[in-house]
């Protein structure tokens, strides 16, 4: 176990596991195979998380009409006329028709729009002396592992390339895939580039 990820475990546990021992992190074991790429219409669905900011446009109703609003830790955004309105946990249009329906009861035939102007609920984290800028990324998009070390300013001088891990929260417990820089670069390994999910951080060690 490198320096580095030794200095990084509080930190991933507290991110990962909420304090849960490390005996659930499984350092130096042998990395899990790369998952299937999930289906393109299920990464192109948004779900609302708390912390976006949304903006609500009732077209020519200004007073219903909301430029910014975000997300609450209960998950509830505020709407006039309608007060605490769920919203985490729904795709947009499902908000806008829910919108349309609950406004309807007020409002005759109500033109409801839902933007998500901040995505502030999904994030992944990178950590280790290997890259630049250990950070917390947003989530805005699509975005693989080598994506992610780009935005954090890249490899540092002694990075351990071949030795990268996402660690992954899956059924109650912590995955651990390896991705393999320099194999990357040969051509093998292509699907080690994983797709990252919301909560994801990736160690590069040095």
């Amino acid at each position: 176990m490198t320096a580095v990820i030794q200095r990084c475990i509080p930190l991933v546990l507290a991110l990962l596991l909420g304090g849960a021992g490390c005996s659930m992190l499984g350092f130096g074991r042998e990395a899990a195979t790369p998952p299937p790429e999930p289906d393109v219409l299920e990464r192109d669905t948004y779900v609302i998380g708390q912390g976006d900011r949304l903006r609500v446009t009732v077209w020519k109703n200004g007073e219903l009409s909301i430029d910014s609003v975000p997300v609450r830790p209960d998950g509830k955004i505020s709407v006039p006329l309608l007060d605490d309105v769920q919203a985490a946990g729904l795709k947009p249009e499902e908000l806008k028709e829910l919108l349309t329906q609950s406004l309807g009861e007020y409002v005759a035939n109500p033109d409801v729009t839902v933007v998500v102007l901040e995505v502030n609920s999904k994030r992944i984290h990178i950590l280790g002396g290997g890259v630049s800028q250990s950070n917390a990324i947003p989530l805005t998009q699509d975005m693989r592992v080598l994506d992610a070390i780009a935005i954090a300013g890249g490899f540092t001088q002694f990075a351990k390339k071949n030795d990268i891990r996402v660690l992954r929260r899956e059924g109650g417990g912590i995955v651990e895939y390896r991705f393999d820089y320099d194999a990357y670069l040969k051509g093998q390994g292509l699907e080690s580039n994983l797709l990252l999910h919301p909560g994801d951080t990736i160690v590069v060690p040095d």
